[in-house]
């Protein structure tokens, strides 16, 4: 991706901001700094870009289970967001302004421990592909910040300059000319950005789907065509019940399952999707319904539709309606809605597309639930 040119700044070495990158913090402390620099505000302290980088992680670690640092190694981004989310009574899809201001109050000396430690080197290395005029050595790393600050203040033209030493109180003033360009490019940067976490993403989570729909809360989902199609098939058959509580949904607002929970699959295709109560669907939620308990009812449930498409032509309208929004796997469409499939040989077809997405997401640690009655 072409990032915006500038007569006055080192662009090429901006593009090799994200070389090299071994975990997630380089990515979310920079978005840190893209999301709050204005015209009359280029001075940040470590702790309200740190607080930043928590907050930008926690729907991705939360809601979607993502891992953000190499498998075996600890991250402390990821560490941060899950011991907050296991101490505080915050919601996976918990307000932005609500984190930020508890992470800015926030006196738990754990978190603070997490803050200190997010510090140590990228507000630091960020920029190593911009020093040309100056040499740090491996001690320099590691001993005194003020003696590497002003080492590293010693070169030109640089995003940002360190201007005082505190711990989490450290204080960055982003130069004018980059403040400048980072404020009139900022949607194409935060594009640049996000293309280049997805790719780390996917490579440090390689059996998880959908990665670019996981990098931010998602947007409000269009289910009524799918709604449509099954209060359809429920008007025309009152028999069917829903697959977790046995509940008869002829007479019940129906609400849309995702069987393996959105938060993972990040799609709405047909063969995920079901019916059930608002009530049930809610307790539900983002969990994994037993495999050996439910798999069977929604394998009859599906089969039932399948049928009821090949008997009736307001079905087959019904679903050709859906398949063009909620089947976009031509080969998954090919084998699990041919015509003449028997139930066996349907289910058998069923579980084969939804036994491995439902196995990667618990390994993924997606918990399983079953209906309590």
């Amino acid at each position: 991706m072409q990032l915006p040119y500038s007569e006055k700044l080192k662009i090429g070495y901006l593009s090799h901001l994200f070389d090299n990158t071994s975990n997630c913090y380089k990515f979310f402390w920079f978005q840190a700094i893209l999301r709050k620099v204005r015209e009359d505000k280029t001075r940040f302290t470590f702790d309200e870009l740190i607080n930043e980088m928590i907050a930008d992680a926690w729907y991705m670690v939360t809601e979607y289970h993502l891992r953000l640092g190499p498998l075996g190694i600890t991250d402390n981004l990821e560490e941060a967001v899950k011991y907050i989310g296991q101490t505080q009574p915050f919601r996976s899809c918990e307000k932005r302004e609500r984190l930020i201001g508890f992470l800015e109050n926030c006196d738990d000396k754990i978190v603070i421990k997490y803050k200190q430690t997010l510090t140590l080197n990228v507000p630091y290395r960020l920029q190593v592909p911009f020093y040309d005029e100056i040499f740090i050595d491996s001690k320099q790393w590691t001993g005194s910040k003020l003696a590497l600050t002003n080492e590293i203040n010693r070169q030109r033209r640089l995003i940002y300059y360190f201007v005082l030493i505190n711990g989490l109180g450290t204080v960055i003033e982003v130069d004018p000319a980059w403040a400048e360009y980072l404020i009139c490019n900022r949607e194409i940067l935060q594009g640049w950005l996000q293309l280049h976490l997805i790719h780390y993403l996917q490579h440090k989570n390689p059996s998880v789907p959908g990665i670019a729909e996981k990098v931010a809360p998602p947007a409000v989902r269009d289910l009524d065509r799918v709604r449509k199609y099954w209060k359809l098939i429920i008007k025309m058959d009152a028999s069917i019940k829903d697959i977790y509580g046995n509940v008869p949904l002829a007479d019940e607002p129906i609400s849309v399952d995702h069987f393996i929970p959105w938060q993972y699959v990040a799609h709405d295709e047909l063969w995920n999707l079901h019916p059930t109560t608002k009530s049930i669907n809610s307790r539900k939620n983002n969990f994994l319904p037993v495999w050996k308990k439910y798999f069977e009812p929604l394998g009859d449930l599906e089969y039932r539709a399948y049928r009821m498409r090949q008997q009736s032509t307001q079905v087959a309208k019904e679903f050709e309606s859906c398949a063009l929004y909620h089947l976009n796997n031509q080969e998954i469409r090919n084998r699990l809605y041919q015509e003449g499939l028997g139930q066996v040989e349907f289910m058998q077809r069923l579980e084969k597309v939804i036994e491995p997405v439902y196995t990667a997401a618990k390994n993924c640690g997606f918990r399983e639930w079953k209906m309590e009655k």
